[in-house]
């Protein structure tokens, strides 16, 4: 399976999901991370460089294990891929990242970008691996 196309979909899911990171957990709603600034670990003004890069390096392990998730069930069609994109979106992220805005001093918008974000992952994923494997 670790075949030199499986890499060149994981690496080029991986730069345009940093793309859509940056556009759904970055730009979109920024200012509402500074209304609860005193949850994120960093304050206003500190270097956030390498956690931003150990998450792009995470954000990559997850495209490579949808890639292969999606080659292991066959769902390597434009229909199968997206219809996959969803169904892991739902089990994963979405309860997940809405159950944290339930306990934790997050603003709800910030909740609907990240789980947005996710979505765009998952399906830039499956689009490039279905194109690049089938």
């Amino acid at each position: 399976m670790l075949s030199v196309r499986f890499l060149l979909a994981v690496v080029a899911s991986g730069v345009v999901s940093m793309f859509t990171d940056w556009l759904f957990m970055g730009f979109l709603f920024h200012g509402k991370y500074l209304d609860t600034a005193e949850i994120w670990r960093n304050k206003p003004g500190q270097s956030e460089t390498r956690r931003i890069l150990a998450s792009s390096l995470l954000g990559v392990v997850s495209c490579a294990a949808f890639i292969y998730l999606c080659s292991w069930t066959g769902a390597l069609t434009t229909r199968s891929e997206l219809h996959m994109a969803g169904v892991v979106w739902i089990a994963g992220p979405v309860p997940i990242i809405f159950s944290n805005i339930l306990w934790i001093k997050m603003n709800p918008l910030l909740g609907v970008s990240h789980s947005l974000g996710w979505l765009a992952r998952f399906a830039v994923s499956g689009l490039i691996g279905g194109w690049v494997l089938g």
